[in-house]
């Protein structure tokens, strides 16, 4: 069994992957760290799991214990973390906060899509962001065949838990509640992270990739629809994505528009292509915290520990 410990596990992400690794048949938790909640059951926190785990929150944490450690505090806390601790020889980790998704520090950025060589072989995991994972899927495969040529534009919807568990001004209900609102558009800081492997696929790429994010009046889900200039026919490029996508195990490319029903409670990730006049329109959906972070997590562990990557993450979605 592979043993594993989690640090900051009170947020959404952590409670996702904590449901997950209780079910996981090749993974035991030994310790879920929350200096907030030490003592109290994990399903006091995130009471789904009430049945599932009489575990508690620990003030303490032996890495030593462990063979993975799941990072899930908030962004800026792991390099604040690493700066106090050391790491014992061998521990595996995957980080879920943006701390390391450059790939500094010996990181690999977690994409299997495009880095599952890579994975297998990484001690050290970049965890990729919600919206950079829908996005980077949505466009990756025209970079990786050097056919971006022109700007891209991108709108995004997500769900309130992508703000995390802490309530804020645009967060509580009453406010999110029958409303949207666009944030921080053209300077996202997924920005980054889909900047970089953009590049990596092809180099030659210069142009701007614009992005509008919208919060929804939903709590979990992503939707994004991205378009380019393309003289790809709609059935080469259909040919071009699930060729591109043939051998992964959970982003799929269908014919038919895709909707948020279809992937929300699993880590699949759904794809479908439009072609209008010379603009090549994709759109895809993705759960914020499953494929868009824990989902997504597990799946590293998996690919790091030679296990499948299905294991433990055969999630069915709640159509209705």
């Amino acid at each position: 069994m592979i043993k594993v410990g989690i640090i900051g596990g009170a947020g959404y992400t952590a409670g996702e992957l904590i449901r997950i690794l209780v079910n996981h048949p090749e993974a035991e938790l030994t310790f879920v760290h929350s200096t907030s909640n030490a003592g109290n059951k994990l399903c006091s926190v995130h009471s789904g799991l009430i049945g599932d785990t009489d575990m508690e929150f620990s003030a303490d944490y032996d890495l030593g214990a462990v063979d993975v450690l799941f990072m899930c505090s908030g962004h800026g806390k792991s390099t604040a973390f690493w700066a106090e601790n050391e790491r014992p020889a061998g521990l595996k980790v995957v980080d879920l906060a943006q701390d390391y998704r450059d790939e500094s520090n010996g990181y690999v950025y977690g994409l299997p899509e495009i880095n599952r060589d890579r994975i297998k072989g990484a001690t050290l995991l970049a965890n990729p962001g919600c919206f950079a994972t829908a996005i980077q899927l949505a466009i990756l495969p025209l970079a990786a065949a050097g056919l971006l040529k022109s700007e891209v534009n991108l709108t995004g919807i997500t769900g309130s838990t992508g703000a995390g568990v802490k309530p804020g001004a645009t967060t509580h209900f009453s406010w999110r509640n029958n409303n949207v609102s666009v944030y921080k558009a053209f300077e996202h800081q997924h920005l980054i992270e889909i900047g970089m492997n953009v590049h990596n696929l092809q180099k030659d790429y210069d142009k701007a990739i614009n992005f509008v994010p919208v919060r929804g009046d939903f709590a979990r889900g992503i939707l994004v629809s991205a378009y380019t200039d393309s003289d790809l026919s709609i059935d080469d490029a259909k040919a071009l994505y699930k060729d591109f996508y043939k051998d992964a195990a959970f982003t799929f490319v269908s014919d038919s528009n895709v909707d948020l029903k279809q992937v929300v409670n699993t880590n699949k990730a759904v794809l479908s292509l439009e072609k209008h006049g010379d603009k090549l329109m994709i759109n895809s959906a993705i759960d914020n915290l499953l494929k868009g972070a824990s989902g997504q997590a597990v799946q590293n562990m998996n690919l790091m520990f030679g296990l499948d990557e299905n294991t433990g993450l055969k999630l069915k979605a709640s159509a209705f």
